[in-house]
């Protein structure tokens, strides 16, 4: 996200300071991300300590914090846990927010650089684990579980009549309506595609494992010593394996869409059937969220000040060569065979 959460950067070094023992030298700000309800930092301390501090709007963000400690604890190397408060909580409220402090990792993330191959099959092996953890029952109720829900359908296609109105907004408004009109086919595709497949999979009963749920390049941390860190736990799943599978060779951020990376994955995640028509379902689904989330966003508001032509541009990023609309509609082609 470009733009900050209302906060004054004062109240959060307060805040680091005061629940977290953490004397501030310098916060800053890390345009990072796309989720609009939330902000990151550098938190420089006195002592040259690093951290990175994520500001999420709201009160209910705790369960992520939750599967994290299950995870770290479980021995997943590849898991950063929470800095926790002075009095042991892994989160602090701060007025209309919820503060997460972590320990900085120096590096780059998967949509900077490739993965080494070592990093493809550590990747393979940690999210193996993640999908083999036994979360206990009290744990489990308090993380959604998949039910093929239309509700990103349905959004889009409440766009449908957005389109054919006479076109007003800002530039990255114009711009939006005018390519999705030019790809109206290939959205119909996708949208209705997703209909299919998700109606199909109500009558199935596939395994339920804790899935990451948006397990991406942006999500994977590396450092200079081939270790990798899985972050950004926010919106934990138990569904499908395919859930979390369908990220890789997936293309999102037209990265992670070579052979070579998934056949080095695969060596570390270890033998499995992956279903395919449910792979295909998630990878058609996923893009159907993103254009139902950037398009309401740019079409029927205003906001988002600086982050509009990002959005614009990482809505159009989907329909490029090897990107993720071409290896949706391929893995869908394939299944169809």
């Amino acid at each position: 996200m470009i733009e900050k959460q209302s906060l004054s950067d004062q109240r959060i070094i307060n805040c680091l300071n005061t629940n977290y023992g953490i004397e501030v030298a310098t916060l800053t700000f890390l345009p990072l991300g796309a989720d609009m309800n939330a902000s990151v930092y550098k938190a420089q301390a006195q002592d040259q300590t690093s951290y990175f501090v994520k500001l999420k709007r709201g009160h209910h963000h705790d369960i992520s914090v939750v599967i994290v400690e299950l995870l770290h604890a479980a021995g997943i190397q590849q898991i950063i846990p929470p800095v926790k408060t002075l009095h042991g909580q892994p989160t602090q409220r701060i007025e209309d927010f919820t503060l997460i402090v972590y320990p900085f990792v120096k590096g780059q993330d998967g949509f900077s650089r490739n993965l080494t191959d070592t990093q493809w099959l550590k990747l393979g092996q940690a999210l193996r684990q993640v999908h083999e953890m036994e979360v206990p029952p009290s744990i489990q109720s308090r993380v959604r579980r998949e039910v093929y829900s239309p509700k990103w359908r349905e959004a889009v296609r409440s766009l449908y009549m957005q389109m054919e109105a006479e076109p007003i907004g800002d530039e990255s408004a114009l711009k939006l309506l005018k390519f999705m009109k030019k790809n109206m086919l290939a959205i119909r595709r996708l949208v209705d595609r997703a209909e299919q497949l998700g109606q199909m999979l109500q009558d199935q009963s596939p395994k339920f494992v804790l899935c990451h749920s948006d397990i991406h390049g942006g999500n994977v941390l590396m450092d200079g010593d081939d270790a990798i860190y899985i972050v950004d736990w926010d919106d934990p799943i138990m569904a499908p394996k395919e859930r979390d599978l369908m990220f890789i060779g997936g293309g999102v951020a037209n990265v992670w869409n070579k052979p070579h990376e998934e056949k080095f994955f695969y060596k570390g995640y270890g033998k499995t059937d992956v279903n395919a028509t449910i792979l295909t379902y998630y990878r058609h689904e996923r893009i159907v969220e993103d254009i139902s989330e950037f398009g309401q966003e740019l079409l029927l508001t205003t906001y988002g000040g600086e982050d509009r032509p990002e959005m614009y541009k990482q809505f159009i990023g989907m329909f490029e060569p090897n990107g993720v609309v071409e290896i949706a509609f391929k893995t869908d082609e394939d299944l169809v065979r």
